[in-house]
């Protein structure tokens, strides 16, 4: 009896400290950040330097910024480039050191891809999307960088019908808009919902197209989905880029891979595995290389994750935006001012270029 009651005693005293330990979150914040710099998305070249779009939802002046190694955020490339561009969201570092950012002008109508040589600090490629690559309503979104093929592929969020994928060939600027309207880049009609409350865009439920995109290690495979979806689909590159196919024929190349929750950011290590954010749920979470759904992180400094960047065996970097708080679907934000960039250490090795 009175072993038993020792023992009962130690399980008292000994379990608050482990309910601690194993509720403590295995993530870094490496960055706590207000609405002066509202992160989008994020970038690390293979050398280690790091950037940041920010989001236009909170009107900051710079629309890029390098995180130098001392923490501090710079206009990059200038202050005059940063300040000029209009909508800045998705944000990758190619294998090869270009900075690639999507520029979004509902001014001009037209958007712009940027690629920006990290090495040599020069302009690498700039690309102008204009009709009919894009219509009345679209938002280049994110992107996935193929350097084996050289090649782009953007999300075009656009509008709840005309969702669809854009692709840039990088040597001669070909561009094509591809699956629009489809099944798989045109969002389920589901509602978004957060904090108890149905997510609102404008005066209807919020339904959004894709946006979530990435590319596998070997450029064999994109990764893609609406944001209102719980479906992931994929798509080889070599199907992407047969400009032979025509959007019925490339349809029928895509495959479903894996169920998923309504997501914003994705990204993938070298291993196969899928990290995706759960926006309704302050989430993060993984598909492993065997189609495996599995929460990783839930914290409310994860609220409304956006962004991924790879950064080789320092692991994956990841911002938090608070995006369902701001004026993008609200009259007025409702954010706490708080935003975060964090990191954690993947399954496998996170690579760079995603």
């Amino acid at each position: 009896m009175r072993l038993r009651l020792v023992i009962a005693l130690l399980i008292l005293i000994v379990s608050p400290l482990s309910l601690r330990v194993f509720a403590e979150p295995n993530f870094d914040v490496l960055f706590e950040l207000d609405e002066t710099v509202p992160p989008a998305n994020i970038a690390v070249t293979p050398e280690g330097r790091t950037f940041l779009s920010t989001h236009q939802a909170y009107g900051a002046n710079y629309k890029l910024l390098e995180i130098t190694q001392d923490g501090e955020f710079v206009p990059y490339p200038n202050k005059a480039f940063s300040e000029s561009m209009f909508s800045v969201l998705g944000t990758v570092a190619d294998k090869e050191g270009v900075l690639w950012f999507l520029d979004t002008r509902w001014d001009y109508h037209s958007g712009r891809v940027i690629g920006w040589d990290t090495k040599t600090e020069t302009l690498f490629k700039m690309f102008h999307i204009t009709k009919p690559y894009i219509g009345e309503n679209y938002i280049l979104n994110d992107l996935a960088v193929d350097r084996t093929h050289n090649a782009i592929y953007i999300s075009d969020t656009a509008d709840a019908k005309t969702s669809a994928l854009i692709v840039i060939d990088i040597d001669t600027g070909h561009i094509r808009r591809v699956l629009s309207g489809s099944t798989y880049t045109i969002p389920e009609d589901k509602n978004i919902v957060i904090d108890g409350k149905v997510l609102p865009m404008g005066e209807e439920n919020a339904r959004i197209g894709v946006n979530p995109i990435t590319i596998d290690h070997n450029d064999e495979w994109v990764y893609f989905a609406p944001m209102t979806s719980e479906s992931l689909y994929r798509v080889k590159t070599e199907d992407l880029l047969n400009d032979e196919l025509n959007d019925a024929r490339l349809a029928s190349k895509v495959e479903f891979f894996a169920r998923k929750p309504f997501s914003d950011g994705i990204t993938i290590d070298t291993a196969g595995n899928i990290y995706v954010s759960d926006i309704t749920n302050n989430t993060l979470a993984i598909i492993n290389n065997k189609r495996q759904y599995q929460p990783l992180f839930k914290d409310e400094r994860l609220a409304w994750v956006e962004g991924f960047a790879n950064a080789g065996d320092k692991g994956i970097l990841a911002t938090a935006n608070q995006l369902h708080r701001s004026k993008a679907f609200n009259k007025s934000s409702t954010s706490t001012n708080k935003f975060y960039i964090i990191r954690f250490t993947p399954k496998a090795n996170a690579g760079f270029g995603r």
